[in-house]
């Protein structure tokens, strides 16, 4: 299975490293001469949602990742790029591809040094450890999107059709559950 990774800014060497070990081979998003090859799924990482917002833009790869997202793609999405995905940013005016029905808080936790590690409950998958870094949450969803972890009454992480997204950061941990679930959402688009 062939997955792309967005390597425009961010954490994506260590999404790299965990498909890797899972067996994938991945591709590095940089450039829009990149977007012509073929692959299964793609990965938005964490970041800063603004930076990569703008990169995306000004590389022409926008609207690309977008319509590939729209018409089916698999996608995985960790903190800003959970921010990438958000039809709705409650404290910035900015929008990126609003695919995903929901609200999303930026910095929801404070800045570095609201950062934190938290062991819960992630639906289908059980205790996971989460890494939060400047992470956002969900204020709300959308009836029909999956609510899958919640950490004191914040969305954290939830499943809508092709899109699987997280606040957390579960490329920074040991545990592969989560990259496995979006694994398995890309084997079922393949069928």
């Amino acid at each position: 299975m062939k997955i792309a990774v967005l390597a425009v800014q961010g954490a994506f060497a260590e999404h790299r490293k965990m498909l890797e070990a899972l067996g994938c081979t991945v591709t590095e998003l940089r450039q829009k001469q990149d977007l012509t090859q073929d692959f299964d799924g793609i990965v938005l990482p964490g970041g800063e949602s603004t930076v990569q917002g703008k990169l995306l833009r000004e590389l022409d790869m926008y609207e690309d990742i977008k319509s590939r997202i729209e018409n089916g793609l698999p996608v995985l999405a960790t903190c800003a790029g959970l921010i990438l995905l958000a039809s709705d940013i409650v404290n910035d005016d900015r929008r990126h591809f609003g695919l995903l029905p929901v609200s999303v808080k930026r910095n929801a936790y404070g800045r570095q040094l609201g950062s934190f590690h938290y062991d819960g409950e992630i639906k289908g998958l059980g205790i996971f450890p989460m890494e939060f870094i400047r992470a956002p949450y969900i204020e709300v969803a959308n009836q029909n999107v999956e609510v899958l972890a919640e950490v004191d009454n914040h969305i954290v992480a939830v499943r809508y059709g092709n899109q699987l997204a997280a606040a957390f950061h579960p490329e920074l941990t040991e545990d592969t559950r989560f990259h496995q679930m979006f694994l398995e959402m890309c084997r079922r688009k393949i069928k």
